[in-house]
């Protein structure tokens, strides 16, 4: 292990991501709510903490290997939310614990968009911006950012992007240099997320609501400037502009980058990931739009708008809100949380196990039944045209298996602290797919809910964004041997 070009790459990363304390710091001057010296502060610290870390080290350009990227990674999450907690903790308009703080920043960064915080609507606009800014940030990965930057300081940055990227397939490139994939990504997010924004402002959010919930749709955080979170502007149009953008945020950006670059949109419905991350949107939205009207919950017109909002929203884990879906009738509840479990598509901004995941989960599942009428047969499975790999049908199987294990091991360590079985599977499935929003005690904040659960949660929310084996294998001995 190279500790030391670790440490390098950590300090310059550190570095760079104190500059996010800066669009805070003019915010809160532009509307003079007093938080500047909260913002200064926490700049102050982080940059000097990434100049201690990275100026014994400064002169080694030593390549980065496979194990120091896994090392840099987490590390660097870790880092970087302690960072993200230091203006959150000093805000006297706030008054956290510090591990309020601490949930919250790591919560923003992974785009899980569970809060602590509630009388959001009373808070100073630099740090509704600054919640806002970290899930912006964590939706792509300020590693990706990073790897587009890294290799003019002399850092290779192939290692980085295996580490951070979600998905099944981690070793394909959009183009043949990773700092021009880097680029192409991050040109494809902040493109979509200035659209959003605009239609947001045109639908008639304020200026910096449009800009701030702009920031956590894109990223499929959730965050929000207000308590009722969607719900508070009561505007049909500002929700079927939520949901579009939810709904593309959630696509692989691969396939965004393949179809506009070839100027095709028929690759998005070639792509059999698409067709059935589109397929359970549509199947699980008519679901509730029908349950929603037939129990009259809703008049027709609600009941599609609101039903395929929360549905959206929940199944991408963005985690919005325009009604308490937690007390909708029958099944919804459990059947919305339950479809946050597949999540988005690999390669977007969503959480969960990913699409793919679970189509080729699917998928092989079928080739067993087909195997016991037809023993000897050879049978594929195939996406699309293609035959799917044994290695990587092995690798989703050894995800989907890990992710039970874990699953389990975190709802038993919460229920240990006390909390209900509803809050707490609903806490730990929340947090594990990076959701937000859970059922029973967290249906709308986590502030209620004992410290040490926060941790615990803490550790699912990183597991999560990581997609757990790129954290777990830190705990394995062979990683650790020469």
């Amino acid at each position: 292990m190279r500790f030391s070009t670790v440490c390098r790459i950590l300090g310059i990363l550190l570095m760079l991501f104190s500059l996010s304390m800066l669009p805070p710091i003019v915010v809160s001057l532009i509307y003079d709510d007093h938080q500047m010296n909260a913002f200064l502060h926490a700049f102050i610290i982080t940059l000097g903490a990434g100049i201690i870390v990275w100026l014994p080290v400064r002169n080694l350009r030593k390549e980065l290997r496979v194990r120091d990227g896994f090392v840099v990674t987490v590390l660097f999450w870790l880092v970087l939310s302690i960072s993200g907690s230091v203006p959150l903790f000093l805000s006297d308009a706030l008054d956290l614990q510090y591990v309020d703080a601490y949930f919250e920043s790591l919560s923003g960064l992974t785009t899980t968009g569970a809060t602590v915080i509630t009388g959001l609507d009373d808070l100073p606009k630099s740090i509704l911006w600054y919640r806002q800014q970290l899930q912006w940030l964590g939706g792509m990965g300020l590693i990706v950012l990073a790897v587009a930057i890294l290799p003019m300081l002399g850092i290779g940055g192939m290692q980085l992007y295996r580490a951070e990227t979600p998905g099944p397939v981690k070793d394909s490139k959009l183009t043949p240099r990773i700092t021009e994939t880097a680029k192409a990504l991050w040109y494809i997010y902040l493109g979509l997320t200035t659209a959003c924004a605009l239609a947001y402002w045109a639908a008639g959010m304020s200026l910096f609501d449009a800009i701030c919930h702009s920031f956590s749709t894109i990223a499929i955080g959730g965050y929000s400037t207000h308590d009722a979170s969607i719900g508070y502007f009561d505007n049909h149009l500002i929700e079927l502009i939520a949901i579009f953008f939810m709904f593309v945020a959630g696509i692989n950006f691969a396939l965004h980058f393949t179809a506009w670059r070839s100027n095709n949109w028929v690759t998005y419905v070639r792509d059999p990931e698409f067709r059935f991350y589109a397929s359970l949107m549509g199947l699980v939205g008519l679901i509730t739009i029908t349950v929603l009207y037939a129990t009259n919950t809703y008049e027709l017109t609600d009941s599609i708008i609101k039903g395929l909002f929360e549905v959206v929203s929940i199944a991408t884990t963005t985690g919005f809100a325009t009604a308490d879906f937690a007390h909708w009738p029958f099944v919804l509840p459990f059947l919305l949380f339950l479809v946050a479990f597949v999540g988005g598509c690999a390669g977007s901004t969503g959480g969960g196990m990913k699409a793919i995941r679970v189509l080729l989960i699917y998928k092989q599942g079928l080739r067993e039944i087909k195997r016991l009428i037809h023993p000897n047969a050879i049978i594929p499975v195939k996406l699309g045209k293609k035959p799917v790999p044994d290695r990587v049908l092995e690798a989703v199987w050894g995800f989907f298996s890990v992710y039970l294990f874990v699953f389990v091991i975190l709802l038993l360590l919460l229920l240990a602290t006390g909390l209900d079985q509803v809050t707490a599977w609903s806490a730990v499935g929340a947090s594990i797919n990076n959701l937000g929003p859970g059922l029973g005690d967290v249906s709308i904040h986590y502030g209620d809910i004992p410290n040490t659960a926060k941790w615990i949660l803490c550790f699912a929310m990183l597991m999560g964004r990581l997609e757990i084996f790129t954290l777990l294998i830190l705990f394995t001995p062979a990683f650790w041997k020469n």
